[in-house]
């Protein structure tokens, strides 16, 4: 099974973040910008917390809340889980599903190397399906 270092190194090196007490309406647009459902919340180089669109959702829509007022931080998911390069992407499905997140934060030590989503890893998992599949037919048909 690939590793989380294996996943990232087929992705974008590129990290999306924003400081704690940027404006929702800013990290929204951000994630808008670039197509994602989550960004970093970073205080220089220390990870203090996630942004997801779930959050904006939950704490800023159904609370009838200004996205124009509020600071991230406000919002933000601060316990964070996250994964080191060298765990599996099958560990990494297990947290996933076991805590009903969308979104890994990658550190190697304190340093953020990445984020991987659902969806980095069940493309992963479909891959994978895919080549052993292959190989079983091959071995089959006698290829």
């Amino acid at each position: 099974m690939q590793t989380v270092r294996q996943l990232l190194g087929a992705k974008s090196p590129e990290i999306h973040a924003v400081p704690p007490d940027v404006a929702v309406v800013q990290a929204i647009r951000l994630m808008a910008e670039k197509g994602i459902g989550a960004v970093l919340v970073m205080e220089g180089a220390a990870l203090v917390g996630i942004l997801s669109e779930r959050d904006y959702a939950r704490k800023i829509v159904l609370m009838d809340r200004s996205s124009a007022t509020t600071p991230v931080r406000e919002i933000m998911t601060a316990e964070l889980v996250t994964v080191a390069p060298t765990v599996s992407v099958e560990q990494c499905l297990e947290l996933v599903t076991n805590r009903r997140i969308r979104h890994l934060p990658v550190l190697d030590g304190d340093q953020v190397v990445g984020v991987i989503s659902i969806g980095d890893l069940v493309k992963s998992v479909i891959a994978q399906q895919r080549q052993e599949l292959g190989q079983l037919q091959e071995y089959i048909t006698g290829g």
